[in-house]
């Protein structure tokens, strides 16, 4: 069984007139890909697979500001309600840094604000969540400093 939903390019989504959508994204919007509940169930369902495969674990969770923080509460507090009802609870410690990544339109530096010191994050299980992952082609030659 697949741990993923798959939408094919081509689906449609569904009408508005079967969702309660805000007054001011009517005109805005044709149909709904993805419903909310459907992120929400998936959200959850990732926080029970990362639960139970850290193993009762310690993990830093490090959020990179600004896009990814819903979505990072969404998910800890997933984690959080399962914390309580598991034998084995998984410690947590949260963080949140910001990157910035493009000086005169070039991607060749990420420069991390804010944060503790990267450098006590080695050795740790680190769950990192970030809103845009980019294609990664140039990350070879990406230096990573800390400001």
């Amino acid at each position: 069984m697949a741990s993923f939903l798959q939408i094919p390019d081509d689906d449609k989504g569904y009408e508005l007139k079967v969702f309660c959508v805000p007054k001011h994204y009517e005109e805005d919007l044709e149909r709904v890909i993805i419903p909310h509940g459907l992120i929400m169930d998936r959200t959850e369902r990732l926080a029970r697979d990362i639960v139970h495969d850290i193993g009762g674990h310690h993990i830093v969770a490090l959020c990179v500001l600004k896009g990814g923080f819903k979505f990072f509460a969404d998910l800890l507090d997933f984690m959080k309600a399962l914390n309580q009802n598991v034998d084995k609870s998984v410690p947590l410690t949260v963080d949140f840094i910001r990157l910035k990544s493009y000086c005169n339109d070039q991607s060749n530096s990420v420069k991390v604000i804010g944060g503790d010191e990267l450098s006590t994050l080695t050795g740790k299980n680190v769950l990192i969540v970030e809103d845009i992952v980019e294609t990664g082609e140039d990350y070879g030659k990406t230096t990573i400093t800390a400001e």
